[in-house]
């Protein structure tokens, strides 16, 4: 063989770090080729089929058949360059040692302020503000080009550039005013916990997120967005004998200006124990949807904008599927889906965190990201978080969405049961419609990425209903 090494010995004689961070970039761009190549095939099915499917036919006609194509086409063309970019900066941040830089330069700023080295929590805090300063920035050109040309271009945008802005700032102000706070108590209690640290850090994310649940819909949603209650009247009514008739403790239904932003449509419900609310978008509901109103004369110039972009359709649902929307939401709750989710997901936060306490002694860990000298916390949860397990998170990912999708069904079977079969069907048509998702798709790309059931499959199941 003379002199030729073999890439498996190459690799044995390479240092451990070198080693990590190979893994570490080969992994990121398997992963984004697999994407890649999964929206490549769907991008396919959006480009050949033109014409509405046979099966489709009483569902869908041609013209927003065709509108929901050229959407879906467009926003797969702009995710394959979004992605196409971040996947380039990331390498480029590993490649040219972006963190350690920032590490550095996070040092020498709470340097400037008198805390020295010692205070390795300020220069997290720091390092945390900047980081998140850095992707705001960099992802403002992809955040303004969605939203103003293409949600623009198929007629979901309402927003103007000073709402956005208004609201990109108020966005980045409310996150730096929650996670400064949380990440340094986070990393104080990693500092001073002792051997069984990784027990008190989960006891403390799990307590911060009950918490967060708990305020964000009082007190942080409505920094953003207007709640108002549903109007008393006939919807009211039936909402709240729908929930006495399933023990679901109701206390309040509030109706959500989301057509200030977009008139794309929604509903959930959030609360714990014996104090649960529903929120429903305005656009979801045909009688409130300001994009169904005309404008009065006269009126204010805000209104005026939004005028100018009311396509003279009508939108949102009638009250029957409204209820039947949320008798499929109930079922959620109902069959206990929302608890198994939470169960989930702090049973992967402990394991996380768990394993994160056996990583963190191992120096090469931190070299492999150029970190030589010091081991400081935060960088080590970023490097095990989002590097190290990024495989582990990857399959949890794809289990997680098999599992959403059977939770679709049970929740759709559910209101089936409650007799809103038919509703539902309707209802589930019309959002689609709302909202122009492309009912056709491939069957890899499906099986990857889809949290809910194709439509087909949904209106297949709740039909066997119907016809029973």
């Amino acid at each position: 063989r003379g002199g030729m090494a073999l890439p498996g010995e190459l690799w044995a004689e390479l240092p451990a770090e070198k080693r990590i961070f190979c893994s570490v970039l080969l992994f990121s761009w398997a992963v984004y080729l697999w994407e890649a190549f999964l929206a490549h095939r769907q991008r396919r099915v959006y480009r050949t089929t033109t014409h509405v499917p046979r099966e489709l036919g009483q569902i869908m006609d041609s013209e927003t058949f065709e509108k929901s194509r050229l959407y879906q086409l467009d926003k797969s063309t702009f995710s394959f360059w979004s992605g196409l970019y971040s996947e380039v900066e990331g390498t480029m941040i590993l490649l040219c040692g972006g963190i350690p830089f920032l590490w550095n330069l996070s040092g020498q700023i709470s340097g400037r302020a008198g805390f020295g080295p010692e205070y390795e929590i300020v220069q997290s805090l720091v390092f945390l503000l900047l980081a998140t300063l850095f992707s705001a920035v960099t992802g403002l050109p992809w955040s303004l080009y969605n939203t103003f040309v293409i949600e623009e271009k198929h007629g979901f945008n309402q927003q103007t550039l000073g709402f956005f802005f208004k609201d990109a700032i108020k966005k980045f102000i409310v996150t730096q005013c929650i996670l400064l706070p949380v990440t340094s108590l986070l990393l104080y209690i990693i500092k001073i916990g002792g051997d069984y640290f990784f027990i008190y850090a989960w006891l403390f994310t799990l307590v911060v997120s009950l918490v967060l649940v708990t305020i964000y819909a009082d007190y942080i949603a409505p920094l953003f967005d207007k709640f108002i209650p549903l109007p008393e009247g006939e919807l009211k009514q039936q909402i709240e004998t729908m929930a006495k008739s399933i023990d679901f403790p109701l206390t309040k239904v509030y109706v959500v200006e989301g057509s200030k932003r977009s008139s794309h449509s929604n509903a959930y419900f959030y609360g714990f124990f014996k104090n649960k609310r529903i929120v429903l978008f305005d656009t979801l509901l045909e009688d409130y949807s300001a994009l169904n109103k005309e404008p009065a004369e006269g009126e204010d110039g805000e209104n005026e904008e939004t005028k100018s972009k009311t396509k003279n359709k009508k939108q949102g649902c009638k009250n029957e599927e409204v209820l039947a929307v949320l008798g499929h939401e109930l079922g959620h709750w109902k069959l206990g889906h929302t608890v198994k989710n939470i169960i989930i997901s702090q049973m992967n936060s402990f394991l996380c965190f768990f394993l994160f306490a056996v990583l963190i002694g191992r120096k090469e860990l931190f070299a492999a990201f150029g970190f030589y000298d010091t081991q400081p916390t935060l960088i080590g949860l970023m490097i095990i978080f989002q590097f190290i397990f990024s495989p582990y998170n990857e399959v949890l990912s794809f289990c997680l969405t098999v599992l959403s999708r059977r939770f679709e069904f049970q929740a759709d079977a559910f209101a089936k049961k409650l007799g809103k079969a038919e509703d539902l069907y309707s209802a589930l048509i019309k959002l689609n419609k709302d909202n122009l998702g492309f009912p056709v798709s491939d069957w890899i790309f499906s099986m990857w990425h889809y949290s809910h059931p194709p439509l087909l499959e949904r209106l297949q199941a709740l039909k066997d209903a119907k016809q029973e």
